[in-house]
């Protein structure tokens, strides 16, 4: 793992743009892994401005997201969906066919997986995964205790994960349980990831990541063993850790 250390939260998200930006202009038709939630907000903010300002094409990219949750439609607007058009997809001039979100009202929700699983080999894989990490280690939707030979699957949500998400919701009743995500050996055939983490509310993931075993219980974990992982954590995620670049 190499770990690069930003000063705070926007300083990480310039650097993970500048890179994935740099990766973009290296390899037109990348395949990029892309996440939602708070933390790579940032990212996308810098992705749009330098298209703007530099005019980055995104024309030959292809992007698959993590995860999905059950029950919401791509118009909702707390559907994963709806953010990455909301925050990144309207803003550039990717092809929207070309940007794939697991489908969360589809009535079959198991064949889902297995489709988006499929589409993933069709493909022939990620090449740049963006990864966030939860309090509890989980990484995508993949909870404690999930199998690291998981593919993409259902998964009952946390209470915790519930909860750390309420605050995009109205209230936590409306955060919806259950969600589908690419499965941990899913996310490890990526060719490369990029860990982002920010914030003192972190602290203590980054620190069992780094210190602690290959575990189920902490799925974050089984990052270590992946040949192509970088950090880019901000001083109060990493304050205190004796780490290395």
């Amino acid at each position: 793992m190499r770990i690069i250390e930003a000063t705070d939260y926007q300083d990480m998200s310039k650097i993970a743009a500048d890179y994935i930006i740099e990766k973009v202009n290296q390899f037109p038709k990348i395949k990029l892994g892309l996440a939602t939630g708070g933390t790579p907000m940032g990212i996308y903010s810098n992705l749009i401005a330098d298209h703007q300002k530099n005019g980055t094409s995104y024309r030959g990219v292809m992007t698959f997201n993590l995860d999905e949750y059950v029950g919401l439609s791509g118009d909702n607007p707390n559907s994963y969906r709806y953010y990455m058009n909301h925050n990144l997809f309207n803003h550039i001039d990717i092809q929207m066919n070309n940007t794939f979100v697991p489908r969360g009202t589809i009535d079959d929700v198991l064949k889902e997986c297995e489709s988006y699983e499929e589409l993933l080999t069709k493909h022939k894989g990620i090449d740049l995964q963006i990864l966030g990490i939860g309090a509890n280690g989980h990484i995508g939707f993949n909870e404690p205790g999930t199998s690291f030979q998981s593919q993409t699957h259902v998964v009952e949500l946390a209470p915790s994960t519930r909860q750390a998400n309420a605050r995009f919701f109205n209230r936590l009743e409306e955060v919806p349980t259950q969600a589908i995500t690419m499965g941990i050996a899913t996310i490890m055939k990526s060719r490369e990831i990029l860990l982002l983490v920010s914030g003192e509310q972190k602290k203590d993931a980054l620190k069992t990541l780094l210190t602690g075993n290959i575990d189920e219980r902490f799925p974050a974990s089984v990052l270590k063993n992946h040949p192509y992982v970088t950090i880019i954590a901000d001083k109060a995620a990493i304050a205190g850790l004796k780490v290395h670049s």
